[in-house]
């Protein structure tokens, strides 16, 4: 059994001013409770450490990370942008301090994991757990994508094409944010 709580105790304690019938009712929902909750938190233990086992073992036979589920392994995300395409984003990008509020998160990791996710065409929940939470990427990728930036930023990083090399075929990254 778990041990008590503060709200379990609380209930309680309320439950003493009920009558002798209704406060044995009470307790034994109270063991009860605790009983199925103890029993609950084993097999979510369990089930998390075989989940992690399952993921590191994966990430370390494959060199990619493998997610929950049987969704095949992604490669791990690249060192990131070279330094001449950083240059090129600067000076697309806000500011990154706002002027109220706590301060904003760097761009560039933000920048290089949604080029990841777009390249790797993994979905946002996927995102290696060094990278951040992946609502923090999404939510900016959404508000980049809306008001346009995130077509310049790509634009920016685009392959430029070299005459010598002949045509050379864009990412879908590029292609699709060129063609909305």
């Amino acid at each position: 059994m778990i041990p008590l709580t503060v709200p379990e105790i609380r209930r309680l304690l309320r439950a003493l001013q009920e009558p002798p019938a209704r406060f044995g009712f009470r307790l034994a929902w109270s063991v009860w409770r605790r009983r199925h909750q103890a029993v609950a938190q084993r097999g979510h233990r369990a089930r998390r450490a075989q989940r992690h086992t399952a993921t590191l073992d994966a990430a370390s036979s494959s060199g990619g990370v493998r997610l929950l589920g049987s969704a095949p392994p992604l490669p791990l995300p690249s060192p990131g942008l070279s330094e001449a395409e950083w240059q090129r984003i600067l000076p697309l990008l806000p500011p990154q301090t706002p002027r109220v509020g706590r301060p904003a998160h760097p761009h560039r990791p933000l920048v290089e994991t949604m080029i990841w996710v777009e390249r790797t065409g993994a979905s946002w929940r996927q995102i290696p757990p060094h990278h951040g939470p992946w609502q923090r990427v999404y939510n900016r990728y959404r508000l980049w994508r809306a008001s346009g930036l995130w077509a310049r930023i790509s634009a920016a990083v685009a392959p430029v094409p070299d005459a010598r090399d002949g045509p050379t075929l864009l990412p879908t990254l590029y292609a699709q944010e060129n063609v909305a």
